[in-house]
């Protein structure tokens, strides 16, 4: 008991007179520091799929030895010219005007119909630089601007694709950073309708932001591990959305000890001494759930993982230190107009909830049954999940290189496919260019380039691109050429991201719900509480899932899913939700040997609903930010996380965890042994 006092007491340091102004100037010198740092993250970001994609990637192996031999077109992109009703004179002369322009040898191809021609401009050598890569494409849309009006111009292929992706994600940090934090202003004045609270947890989580891409950007020039920009944007929604909750958490706390404490620095130390380790439980569960990510062979799954634990870390700290500080050194007119008076009563406001907590309770067993029942028929919707997301569906407005592509294959269906790279000794290149040839549904092989004692081969499958065909092709060719040569190429690394996608999904998954049991069993120090939480997440999980999938194929319309939803939807869901049932399992477990488990629910859920349902509603908002960004992936995941959120707050916590909890009795904390129920303790609080 002392040693919990005494750790008790170590939260409290930042809320003492002369440490509060300790620790904001500390800060001050940190945020310096961190700031010119943090502005460099963009630095370490990639989105190459080659960085994203195992090293031992057979697509990876061939990326990296075709940057090292000289000569052929690295960057390669088809203009398609189309005229509904033929192409005229001029449309060829201004295509044949432009092919000079570019310099491209090759002829301009017709389609069929006469209503469509293409050529391919290639940039030799690129390397692995995206920058040129984007030039590149924007000098050829540059070059092909001008055109006799009727005919479309578009500029297409796998380069152009890839800089519209690229384009996407240009000025991201720096737009998802206004529009998160605009987001959480707002809620955060409309949950304490103050015109001057909402801005301390801001400029606390703002100062947790900065912090943590500093450290992101130093962990990752050490290490060397993939940032990507998509990594990088779930991280940030991560840190704003936590570090609200946190700090919602605290205010709550801190707002009823202003009312029993004439001192707001002895208001504070109380507060933190309540909260301050349930926030520490739970921000160690969300790290260490992430934590687990670095098992994946995706390398950007794995640089999530490390990303987001270093997010939450960051978060932990500035919400249990300079948070307090600045909210301590306001005093209580930060609470104007609504402040909390020495000696007064909280007003009530719980009364929906103690509504809520007496129809759930009356008959536990019936409510958990039910809710049960609803999210188990939500988790069916799973089976309407769609297939991977090709590399032409992932916009969610689709951009000329994707349009593009579509008209180049209706014209071209033969010339449509994506051609694939053979990587071979030199001494095999003719053996292994007949083999290639022999395989059904490879249309061409030809000999690209030669160097360091390797040979690179083109192959065309006849496949479209993101077809079944096309990953059958590949996966044929492979076993053709066996071991003797490397095959690579835009559909290859389609192909070495679904499995090792799958690889990721049955290892991860099992580890982040063995951490999580582990950590809640340590940490509750009840086997079957513990299980009952982790179950119930898992159920809100699927339910989310299902959810996301009736709504991307029958409100979105989009045409797949990425195949790492599943994961990052699973860790997040799980983490987050563990997350907000500690807040409401330790405070039963706390109340249970004075009260009965059943009265200490009662009790819990009436102060803890309020605090959990308005830190749930917020934390969904800012992964809902992900939404609006014109990226498929992005959406779906911000989608399931934002509706796993709801639904494990407003649904899980009040209608299945707290009735099950009541249901089992003291039997949820087995094998611990409780006390006999003491006479009841006055007066109840709000926290965690």
């Amino acid at each position: 008991m002392a040693g919990r006092t005494r750790a008790r007491e170590f939260f409290a340091l930042p809320a003492g007179r002369l440490a509060k102004r300790i620790t904001m100037g500390l800060w001050l010198l940190a945020l310096a520091v961190a700031l010119p740092v943090g502005l460099n993250i963009g630095s370490v970001q990639t989105d190459r799929t080659t960085d994203r994609l195992p090293a031992d990637a057979q697509s990876t192996q061939v990326a990296e030895l075709a940057d090292r031999i000289p000569g052929g077109d690295g960057d390669q992109v088809l203009v398609v010219y189309h005229r509904d009703g033929g192409l005229t004179g001029s449309d060829r002369a201004a295509a044949e005007d432009h092919r000079t322009t570019l310099g491209v040898r090759m002829p301009l191809a017709s389609s069929a119909d006469g209503a469509t021609a293409m050529f391919a401009a290639g940039q030799p050598n690129p390397g692995d630089d995206e920058q040129a890569t984007a030039e590149f494409v924007d000098r050829v849309r540059g070059a092909v601007a001008g055109h006799p009006d009727g005919v479309s111009v578009q500029v297409t292929g796998p380069s152009a694709i890839g800089a519209d992706i690229d384009a996407v994600f240009e000025g991201l940090d720096v737009t998802l950073m206004l529009v998160t934090t605009a987001v959480v202003a707002l809620l955060l004045i409309v949950t304490y309708r103050s015109p001057f609270l909402w801005l301390v947890p801001l400029l606390a989580v703002g100062a947790a932001a900065v912090l943590s891409m500093a450290v992101i950007y130093a962990v990752a020039r050490a290490t060397g591990i993939t940032v990507s920009t998509q990594s990088f944007a779930i991280t940030i929604v991560l840190v704003f959305g936590a570090g609200t909750d946190y700090a919602m958490l605290l205010v709550a706390r801190y707002r009823e000890e202003l009312r029993r404490n004439a001192d707001v620095h002895q208001a504070m130390r109380t507060a933190l001494r309540g909260v301050g380790p349930a926030i520490l439980a739970s921000a160690s569960t969300v790290t260490l759930g992430l934590l687990c990510l670095l098992a994946a062979r995706m390398n950007d799954i794995s640089g999530l993982g490390l990303c987001g634990a270093l997010g939450i870390a960051c978060t932990l700290v500035t919400m249990l230190t300079l948070f307090p500080a600045l909210l301590t050194a306001a005093g209580r007119r930060v609470f104007w107009p609504r402040i909390p008076r020495f000696g007064t009563t909280a007003p009530a406001g719980a009364n929906r909830w103690r509504r809520l907590g007496g129809r759930a309770l009356a008959a536990p067993a019936r409510t958990a049954a039910v809710s049960t029942a609803v999210l188990g028929a939500l988790a069916f919707g799973v089976l309407d999940l769609r297939g991977d997301l090709g590399q032409t569906d992932q916009f969610t407005s689709p951009p000329e290189s994707v349009t593009g592509y579509a008209t180049l294959g209706a014209a071209f269906p033969e010339q449509s496919g994506r051609p694939m790279t053979i990587a071979t000794r030199t001494g095999d290149a003719d053996r292994i260019a007949a083999l290639a040839r022999a395989v059904p549904g490879v249309a061409r092989v030809e000999t690209d380039r030669s160097g360091a004692g390797w040979t690179l081969l083109e192959a065309s499958p006849a496949a479209a691109p993101d077809t079944p065909a096309e990953t059958g092709t590949v996966a044929a060719l492979r076993a053709a050429v066996g071991a003797d040569a490397l095959v690579g190429g835009d559909a290859a690394e389609k192909l070495d991201s679904r499995d090792a996608t799958a690889r990721d999904n049955a290892l991860v998954l099992p580890l982040v719900l063995a951490v999580v049991l582990l950590v809640l069993v340590l940490l509750l120090r009840a086997l079957v509480a513990s299980l009952v939480v982790v179950a119930t997440v898992v159920l809100c999980f699927a339910a989310a899932l299902g959810i996301g999938a009736l709504a991307f194929d029958g409100l979105f319309g989009f045409a797949g899913t990425e195949p790492n939803l599943p994961a990052l939807s699973f860790v997040f869901g799980v983490a987050l939700g563990v997350d907000y049932s500690i807040f409401l399992v330790a405070r039963i477990r706390d109340d249970a040997a004075r009260f009965g488990t059943a009265e200490a629910t009662r009790r819990a859920l009436r102060s803890t609903g309020p605090v959990i349902a308005s830190a749930g509603v917020v934390l969904a908002a800012t992964f809902a930010v992900l939404m609006a960004l014109p990226f498929v992936p992005m959406v779906e995941v911000g989608f399931v996380v934002a509706a796993g959120v709801l639904l494990q707050t407003l649904v899980v916590q009040p209608l299945l965890v707290a009735p099950l909890l009541a249901r089992l009795g003291e039997r949820a904390w087995w094998p611990a042994v409780r006390e006999p129920a003491r006479a009841p303790r006055q007066p109840e609080t709000m926290g965690a």
